[in-house]
This record gives structure tokens, C-alpha cells and sequence, in this order.
């Protein structure tokens, strides 16, 4: 494909991603903090990070799993639970975490904290957004009865429009979006509702999970959807509106876990993660969007100031490793082995 040699970007940041703790984060902070300024962490360790003081010691940990003179900044979430007192908002507030993390109880990695019933966190959510402090959302249901397709168009009717109704000055991102009816519901939704869209959304549909048997390493939730819905993610985060932005939702496991019988869901992305959202914007024809959906709205409906460092990617043909060292196991990342387009330089 025709285009440039080299893109710069202004450095981007990641608002949405998983570090796990201990040696698993170690493996994998230095491929998140090679691109990125800054990140927003996810707080779903196996003991959630529910409370404050839990937060600042995580994010002690992670600033130590960081290659001495990389200069990133990880941003602090809280896990939101049934049970999370209004009084820690402003704590957090105080110690400047940015946001609380809904995920429905039972809805992915790590979740079984969660939520039982939104309307149990009203008074919190009242004092988070007199705070000022962001919702970010697992958007679907665990209702049984609900197909796993129709999970985040289902939250939508369910969830996501009474919050709004209920808490309209309440920031909310509706993280990892897959389907039309997110793509159109946020576009609608007003200046105080964005999404983040991961590469692997924008790259794949559902087919991939199953070329050549069953792929493992394809699973992720939300899970990856028919073509159509993927082709609203590519329009929405191709066009230049300043509520869609980057979140990778890179999701590192032990190989020997995605390969069980049972197998953990998410996509590890984050060795390559700006390289395939290049790709992405490359196939669609818009390159020149790719800065603003990487670093610019983001930060702007955080609140926060935009990024001065830049970064390069080159047109120069590579191949990831098929695994990485993880811990005590291995950790395989999406496209490992495969060849891509694009290459950060570093």
C-alpha cells in the first residue's frame, strides 16, 4: 500500500490496560511505557484495587516494573463494587485517581467483585461525579438468558441510558465498544459519554476465532463480532469524533491458560499495540486521523493536558516473536509471528 515512509505522533496514551502484578507485570510494563506517556490501569487484580491506599501501592509497584529512564505515567482506577463507601471518592479524588471501574459481577477476568446491581452504587456514583471522578464501563450484561452477541447492545437499554438519565454531568467511557449500536449510542450520547476501541476490534471479526480450528489467543471480552459491527468501529474511530479514542484493553495470560479447556479471555496487544492500530487506520484510508484518535481526544475528555513528546512509527516490515517470557510461563501476543507493516522506532 502506498503512504508515507514514517508517521509521527504526538505520544499517545493507553486508556485502557491490563498489568497484572508481581513478575506478569514486569514482563509487560516495558512494552506499554516504550509507547505511551501514560495509561489507565485497570484495577481487576485477583484481590480487586477497591479502595485508595490499595491504588497508590499498586501504582508504587508498576512505577518500579518500569525500565529506569522511560518516562511514563501510570493513572489509577478503583474496582466499584456493591459495597464502595461515597467517603472514598474523595480520598481518591485527593490522591488523584481518575476514575472508578464498573464491571457487572461475572462479566469477564476477574470480575466477581463486581457489581450485583447498578442502582446498589448510586450514592458513590452521586459522589463521583460531584468529584469529578470518571465511570468507565464493562458494557454488558450477565443476564443467561442474553446471546453472548447481544450482551453490549442489551447494557445499552439496560444500563447505559438510565445512568445517563439518572447522572448527566457524570463522565462515562464505554471502554472496548464492538458493536454498531455502542458505535451509534456514544456518537448520540452527548459531550459526557466517549469509548475507547481496541486494535484487535478494529482488525478482526468473530471469523478469526475460528480459522483453522479453535484460535485461543482471538478470545477476548467483549468478544470479537460479525464483520458489519466491525466495520462501525473502524468508521467511528476513523472519523475524526473526539469522544472515540484509544484503549487498548491488551490483556496479558500464561499461554497455558488461553490454551485450556477453559480459557481466559483477552487479547495481549501491547507489543505492537500502536503498529496495529496503524495498520487499522492504514486499510481504512486514514492515517491523518490516527494522531488525534492516539493522543489528543483522550486527554481532552480527561481533562487532562496533551502529551509534548512524539513518536515514530516506520513503514518497515517486521515479525513479532511468537511468546514472550511471562513469569513462570509464556505469554503469546496477537499477530506473534505474523508480519506487520509498521515499526515503532525506539
Amino acid at each position: 500500500m502506498n503512504g508515507p515512509a514514517t508517521l509521527t505522533l504526538t505520544r499517545p496514551d493507553d486508556w485502557h490496560l491490563h498489568l497484572r502484578d508481581g513478575a506478569a507485570m514486569a514482563a509487560v510494563a516495558p512494552h506499554t511505557a516504550a509507547q505511551f506517556g501514560r495509561a489507565i490501569v485497570m484495577p481487576n487484580l485477583k484481590l480487586p484495587v477497591a479502595t485508595t491506599a490499595q491504588a497508590l501501592s499498586y501504582k508504587e509497584r508498576i512505577i518500579k516494573a518500569v525500565p529506569a529512564g522511560m518516562d511514563f505515567d501510570p493513572l489509577m482506577t478503583l474496582y466499584l463494587t456493591d459495597n464502595t463507601p461515597p467517603e472514598e471518592i474523595a480520598r481518591a479524588r485527593d490522591a488523584d485517581i481518575v476514575a472508578l471501574k464498573l464491571y457487572p459481577a461475572g462479566a469477564t477476568t476477574n470480575s466477581d467483585a463486581g457489581v450485583t446491581d447498578i442502582r446498589k452504587t448510586y450514592r458513590t456514583l452521586e459522589a463521583m461525579q460531584r468529584a469529578g471522578l470518571k465511570l468507565l464501563v464493562h458494557g454488558e450484561v450477565t443476564d443467561p438468558a442474553i446471546d453472548l452477541f447481544d450482551r453490549e447492545a442489551v447494557f445499552i437499554d439496560r444500563v447505559m441510558i438510565p445512568l445517563r438519565r439518572d447522572f448527566p454531568a457524570l463522565k462515562i467511557v464505554f471502554e472496548h465498544i464492538t458493536t454498531q449500536e455502542a458505535a451509534q449510542y456514544v456518537a448520540e450520547a452527548g459531550e459526557h459519554t466517549a469509548a475507547t476501541i481496541t486494535a484487535h476490534h478494529l482488525l478482526y471479526n468473530r471469523n478469526a476465532i475460528f480459522l483453522g480450528g479453535i484460535r485461543p489467543h482471538y478470545y477476548c471480552l467483549p468478544v470479537l463480532k460479525r464483520e458489519l459491527h466491525r466495520q462501525a468501529l473502524v468508521r467511528a474511530a476513523t472519523s475524526g469524533g473526539a469522544r472515540f479514542f484509544l484503549g487498548t484493553d491488551s490483556a496479558p495470560h500464561p499461554a497455558h491458560l488461553k490454551e485450556h479447556a477453559s480459557g481466559c479471555a483477552g487479547c495481549y496487544t501491547a507489543h505492537a499495540a500502536l503498529e496495529l492500530y496503524a495498520v487499522a487506520f492504514e486499510a481504512a484510508g486514514a492515517l491523518d486521523k490516527l494522531e488525534g484518535f492516539a493522543s489528543f481526544h483522550g486527554p481532552d475528555f480527561y481533562g487532562l493536558p496533551r502529551n509534548t513528546g512524539q513518536v515514530t512509527l516506520a513503514r518497515e516490515p517486521w515479525t513479532p516473536p511468537e511468546s514472550y517470557p511471562f513469569g513462570d510461563g509464556q505469554l503469546k501476543p496477537l499477530a506473534g509471528g505474523e508480519p506487520l507493516a509498521w515499526r515503532l522506532r525506539v
